[in-house]
């Protein structure tokens, strides 16, 4: 089969098109064939060598994918041959025409979702979901701040608001990217640019403070969200790119808490609730992914170049 490999870390030149052996799968795993590839901004670092736990070389990067089940091992109950399937985290890697997973990693793909939007689930909705409910706590009538809504995982954490009865402040940096927020459902859009937007956001509640703030560059933002929050408000930290001062009393005056939320360190117990209540919003049609644009798989480099741009608006993924 045709996969992308990492032979040495560095550049997305690195990212190199080979031929490798189709994986065959042990008891519990599945074997998909990979009909498109979610690609998330993670990859990115770990190909570049700038992450905490880095692959053997060499390896197929990846997490997320959608396809049909080709075979299954011994002991596998949950999917058959020939079923349409999502694929959140893989054991070979997803950038490839065939990938295996464990398989409580794989999940049914409704008609109504094409492969396309089923490689755009794993990372951003179980990040989204986590993030929102499971650090967060976001429950129905409370108003969440979504920064930099426009990428996968904010785009998710959008729908999944929207589905529970929250009210949705997303914010864009460009035009397209904030109409395409209203388009999603998000009751105000403000430009993220705009040096006063945290003032709008405050204003939108009636000055009563947002109970939510997803926080996409807690670097960048983290002092100003802040003074924005409700009395017992939330900030939960999905990303950061360097360190940041805050001033202690904001969090002290609202008895207001800052949280981390890491993929990386959801509990088994935490992964199945949240597959269970995303597979229940791809059903109902409340989640529905936004594909961005559509490459070949022997354009993963110029995919991960993309990803990095600012201005996303939906995911990218690579087609086999």
């Amino acid at each position: 089969m045709k996969a992308i490999r990492v032979h040495a870390f560095g550049e997305p030149k690195a990212l190199q098109l080979d031929t490798v052996a189709d994986p065959k799968p042990a008891p519990g795993q599945v074997l998909v064939k990979v009909q498109a590839v979610g690609i998330n901004p993670v990859e990115t670092y770990i190909r570049a060598g700038q992450y905490a736990k880095l692959p053997d070389l060499p390896y197929t990067p990846g997490h997320d994918a959608a396809g049909t089940v080709a075979a299954v091992g011994e002991g596998v109950d949950r999917v058959a041959v020939g079923d349409r399937v999502y694929v959140a985290g893989t054991l070979s890697g997803a950038y490839a025409e065939m990938t295996l997973a464990d398989q409580s990693k794989v999940h049914p793909l409704p008609d109504s979702i094409s492969f396309q939007q089923g490689a755009g689930i794993g990372v951003p909705y179980t990040t989204a979901y986590h993030a929102l409910f499971q650090r967060g706590h976001g429950i129905a009538g409370e108003t969440v701040l979504i920064h930099g809504a426009t990428g996968g995982v904010g785009i998710a954490a959008l729908q999944l608001a929207k589905a529970a009865g929250l009210t949705v402040i997303a914010t864009g940096g460009t035009e397209a990217g904030r109409a395409l927020l209203a388009d999603q459902g998000a009751d105000v859009v403000l430009d993220h640019r705009d040096p006063k937007h945290m003032d709008a956001a405050l204003a939108a509640t009636g000055g009563r403070g947002v109970d939510v703030i997803l926080e996409m560059v807690a670097d960048a933002n983290l002092g100003v969200d802040l003074p924005a929050l409700a009395h017992g408000g939330r900030v939960v930290v999905i990303g950061s790119r360097g360190d940041v001062e805050i001033n202690a009393r904001n969090l002290m005056q609202r008895r207001a808490q800052v949280l981390g939320a890491a993929l990386a360190l959801v509990t088994p117990e935490e992964y199945r609730s949240a597959h269970a209540a995303i597979g229940a919003g791809l059903r109902n049609g409340s989640l529905k992914p936004v594909i961005a644009r559509e490459l070949k798989l022997e354009q993963a480099a110029e995919a991960h170049v993309s990803v990095m741009e600012p201005g996303a608006r939906g995911k990218i993924v690579l087609v086999p």
